[in-house]
């Protein structure tokens, strides 16, 4: 929040993900920056891999958009992030519009449970 109040909707995703990093040095939060993730298909590490903005405390992936508005696309890029990093946690932030954009994304391991289809009568 602190990196929008101060820069405001308007600049380059680059501009925002330079001043989050300052950010988290000032507070002390643990972060990688640009953690590259690999891909895996059918136990095979793919040469394809993503790239997160940031890795927060070793486990949670932050994703930084500046858009005028997030779509499901920008939500299953960070889906996607944490099926390939094995990570739980993600944050979202968009600092595009007017007042920052943010949305916890978390995900289970839990594997899917079978769900039965309505019989026709």
């Amino acid at each position: 929040m602190e990196v929008h109040r101060e820069l405001g909707h308007g600049f380059l995703e680059a501009a925002y993900q330079e001043a989050l990093a300052l950010e988290f040095e000032i507070r002390g939060i643990p972060f990688e920056r640009e953690v590259g993730l690999p891909i895996q298909y059918k136990g095979r590490k793919l040469a394809t891999t993503y790239r997160a903005d940031f890795v927060c405390f070793a486990s949670v992936i932050v994703e930084l958009k500046a858009l005028a508005t997030i779509t499901g696309s920008e939500e299953s890029q960070l889906i996607n992030y944490l099926k390939a990093s094995d990570h739980e946690r993600g944050l979202l932030l968009n600092f595009g519009t007017p007042s920052l954009f943010w949305k916890r994304m978390v995900r289970s391991h839990k594997p899917p449970t079978s769900l039965s289809s309505p019989q026709s009568a």
